[in-house]
């Protein structure tokens, strides 16, 4: 009886620790959840590191490559971007400003005064190149040609006291006549639209404007106002629109390059569009055109100490001799 009890208790114990064993074994499966989330966590990682990337397109200093990853190319293959930063203060004249320069045939940025570059500022006029392509692709303005009316206001400036074309609209920079494109644009296609190009901060929230000029129709958004766009991303919308990388049409680019030419010598042509503030700042932005290949710009002033002799013609100048 002594040895039947012993061989049973053996047994048992034997029963016990193979049981354990089995539950032993249930553990791997436990590491294959802790992978899944691990898979998880490692997707995340690289969703944040693309957009890393993308956020510091810009970001970039020295003379150096970077490569970047472009979710647009195919194969997600690397684009080495080339940067530089060149001494342009002697265009400045002691001006408080900065310029961003970039070659899509290099893919080379080149700065002067990058930290500025990257600050977000009202586009002023500058705006009047994508409201412009607003009215163009919504068929609000169908060329060149196209005639806005007149509401009988006496302006301060008195090139914008009557019916204007297009191109005379652009050319003198008339504020009532891209504000009634951009009303009949419309918040909704506005903001969508703006979204598209990556438009600075995209915000259009006050539409009507800050009230910086005595008539409604002399306000908006773009004017000291709710929307704000660095010079480098002014590089980067430009880019995308004439490289044929934004929803309007080649006609409707076409069409926009006749307003902004600025300057033909035969051999290159200029083309762009200044912008002026109440308190020292002033833009030009555009991009220089030859046979070979085509340089976008932006050369931007914030400098409230000289507010008297800032203007977007300043700006100009400033770029054209940069651009020389």
């Amino acid at each position: 009886m002594g040895k039947f009890l012993k061989i049973f208790c053996m047994a048992a114990v034997s029963l016990i620790i193979l049981s354990g064993c089995g539950e032993k074994q249930e553990i791997p499966e436990q590491p294959e959840t802790e992978q899944t989330e691990q898979s998880e966590t490692d997707d995340k990682t690289e969703d944040k590191t693309e957009d890393k990337i993308e956020d510091k397109t810009g970001d970039k200093t020295g003379d150096k490559t970077i490569d970047k990853t472009d979710g647009k190319a195919e194969g997600n293959e690397a684009q080495n971007i080339t940067e530089e930063e060149i001494d342009f203060s002697n265009a400045f004249q002691g001006i408080n400003g900065c310029a961003v320069l970039y070659s899509p045939s290099e893919n080379r940025y080149s700065f002067y005064n990058k930290a500025l570059s990257e600050q977000e500022d009202s586009p002023y006029s500058t705006f009047k190149i994508v409201s412009a392509l607003m009215g163009l692709h919504n068929d609000i303005i169908k060329d060149e040609s196209s005639t806005m009316n007149y509401n009988g206001t006496e302006y301060p400036n008195p090139e914008w006291n009557g019916n204007l074309t297009f191109q005379e609209a652009f050319q003198t920079s008339c504020i009532w006549y891209f504000r009634q494109i951009i009303d009949a644009v419309g918040e909704d296609e506005a903001e969508k639209e703006l979204s598209e190009l990556e438009y600075g901060n995209c915000d259009i929230s006050q539409w009507e404007g800050s009230n910086i000029n005595p008539y409604p129709e002399l306000n908006g958004f773009w004017l000291n106002a709710s929307l704000k766009i660095s010079p480098l991303e002014q590089v980067a919308v430009l880019s995308k629109i004439f490289e044929g990388k934004s929803i309007y049409d080649r006609r409707d680019i076409e069409i926009l390059k006749k307003v902004m030419l600025t300057q033909d010598n035969g051999t290159q042509q200029i083309y762009g569009k200044t912008g002026s503030g109440s308190d020292g700042e002033a833009w030009f932005v555009g991009f220089i055109e030859t046979a070979e290949q085509r340089r976008y710009f932006a050369v931007y002033l914030n400098d409230v100490s000289q507010e008297d002799q800032i203007s977007g013609s300043t700006a100009k100048e400033i770029a054209l001799k940069i651009l020389e």
